[in-house]
């Protein structure tokens, strides 16, 4: 118990002195605190992505999913490679646009993009709404693996408060710095633990062969879809593999990953290094079924894992490698911690409460908000209830939406403000209707993909109905557009018959924390 306590000990302890030691390097300003100075290496960004993505809905979810549903959480596999593909084809355009113009939220970009009030609010308030659940998730999962791992003498309760008061000492020192470094160690430990556990929990039965083949003689429905509830077939299979990547790509935490990169070319490794990191979910498959054979009765499946390697395992490895879990948790958390304050601080308090406020205080104001919204995760994990993969499907569900008006900014100049506001209204309130309302979703599909379908058909709809009058901005991102494939893409302009149009790379526009 000792020897487990001072695992957690350390878990806990690692992340303040990376605090300190990233808090050297820092600089009192905006820039520096929400996307390090857009300066953020290869090796950073790769694990700070990675872990970012990777979260107690991956460590601790995808086991609960095969434990209960059977074989649907392997389109994994697939959305990894999806999000890998986005991070470079969609995230590269969203840099090259974030380092011309300055921008540091979604909102920024979009509410440039689009000339409008409306939608720049519209998306705030999306990206805000829909990440506190999913951050509930890491909290709630983070505090279950340190409550077990601590054999009960930590309860749920100050689990989860030590869990985010670490957190915010640590970001709030250090900024995203701070999360990047951590995001290094804590990656690491994340895929090591869910290959590793997996595998010694299925020696368990005799090794990987004679799990699978002892699962067909007394559980076959495990291996098959629908699953074993007869709910997880094909569609759910194609909504997990689109709602779960896109909505985590477009989560504000994932675009500050995508402002914070160095060099356009770092994106361009990112969809095999993804690809590659998604084996580790061979653990996932291995843990959950084993434990349909191991403790088959299990009420909350979310603790299938943690009760098996306190069960089957040597007591500090299962500590070992729930702190692995728990670091799951935590680098999704202090991302999206961080990444919310950033909004809140940006395209709430800097542009409409105090548009004239230093650097030190939009920083001060960040840091408060680190504070709030910890808080209010905190007391959702102690009193709404919910299985981890449902609320984490729920809540990027809504987050998907922003997909649609973010490829019209980035690829599209007939996109009006109007189509991408009605459509961002109609696909978020359909995901909430179909979810939590009286209506249910039709053909086995997640409410997500109904919600996206309903946007994507407005957006264009009305577009091509529309005009836009604000030839300025469009001409403008037209051209930054141009000039993205002047760099990166030269293969895709018309031949160089005529002079080539003029560039804008010296044009000097105001920040966005100066306007």
């Amino acid at each position: 118990m000792t020897g487990s306590l001072l695992i957690i000990a350390a878990f806990m302890i690692i992340p303040l002195l990376v605090g300190v030691l990233s808090a050297r390097q820092s600089q009192e300003t905006s820039e520096d605190f929400f996307v390090q100075g857009r300066a953020m290496g290869s090796i950073a960004v790769f694990f700070t992505v990675a872990a970012t993505w990777w979260s107690a809905f991956a460590f601790l979810g995808s086991n609960a999913t095969f434990y209960t549903n059977g074989p649907v959480f392997l389109t994994a596999l697939a959305w990894n490679l999806l999000f890998g593909f986005m991070y470079y084809w969609i995230g590269k355009r969203v840099w090259f646009l974030g380092k011309r113009f300055n921008y540091l939220t979604p909102s920024d970009l979009i509410g440039d993009f689009y000339n409008s009030e409306a939608l720049r609010i519209t998306v705030a308030a999306i990206t805000l709404i829909f990440t506190v659940p999913y951050l509930q998730i890491q909290l709630t999962g983070g505090a279950y693996l340190i409550e077990v791992a601590s054999g009960g003498l930590i309860p749920f309760w100050l689990a989860a408060l030590l869990f985010y008061f670490i957190i915010i000492i640590y970001v709030w020192i250090g900024g995203i710095r701070a999360i990047a470094w951590t995001d290094v160690i804590y990656g690491a430990l994340l895929f090591f633990g869910m290959m590793y556990a997996g595998y010694y929990i299925s020696t368990q039965v005799g090794g990987p062969s004679a799990l699978f083949s002892q699962l067909q003689q007394t559980s076959p429905e495990h291996l098959t879809m629908p699953g074993p509830n007869g709910t997880m077939g094909y569609p759910m299979w194609f909504s997990l593999f689109a709602i779960t990547a896109i909505g985590a790509f477009m989560g504000p935490q994932i675009w500050l990953r995508m402002y914070s990169v160095k060099h356009g070319k770092l994106f361009n490794l990112m969809p095999f290094l993804l690809g590659l990191a998604a084996f580790a979910y061979v653990g996932s498959v291995l843990s959950g079924y084993s434990g349909v054979l191991l403790e088959p009765n299990v009420e909350n499946p979310d603790q299938i894992l943690p009760i098996m390697l306190m069960e089957y395992a040597p007591y500090l490895l299962a500590s070992l490698i729930m702190a692995a879990g728990a670091s799951a948790a935590m680098s999704t958390a202090n991302s999206q911690i961080h990444a919310v304050s950033t909004v809140v601080t940006m395209d709430i308090y800097k542009r409409y409460v105090n548009r004239d406020a230093s650097q030190a205080r939009i920083v001060y104001i960040g840091r408060l908000s680190l504070v709030g919204f910890s808080l209010v995760a905190y007391i959702m994990a102690l009193t709404v209830p919910g299985v981890l993969v449902t609320i984490g499907i729920a809540a990027l569900a809504g987050t998907a939406q922003l997909v649609i008006p973010t490829l019209g900014a980035i690829t599209w100049k007939k996109a009006h403000p109007t189509a991408a506001l009605v459509g961002l209204w109609a696909g978020v309130g359909c995901v909430l209707l179909m979810t939590f309302g009286p209506l249910s979703a039709p053909l086995g599909f997640h409410a997500g993909i109904w919600g996206l379908l309903l946007n994507i058909a407005l957006f264009v709809g009305l577009s091509h109905a529309l005009h836009r009058r604000d030839t300025a901005v469009v001409e403008r991102f037209t051209q930054a557009r141009y000039d993205y494939d002047a760099e990166y893409h030269p293969e895709r302009l018309p031949s160089y018959t005529q002079e080539p149009k003029p560039s804008y790379a010296q044009e000097t526009k105001p920040s966005i924390a100066d306007r």
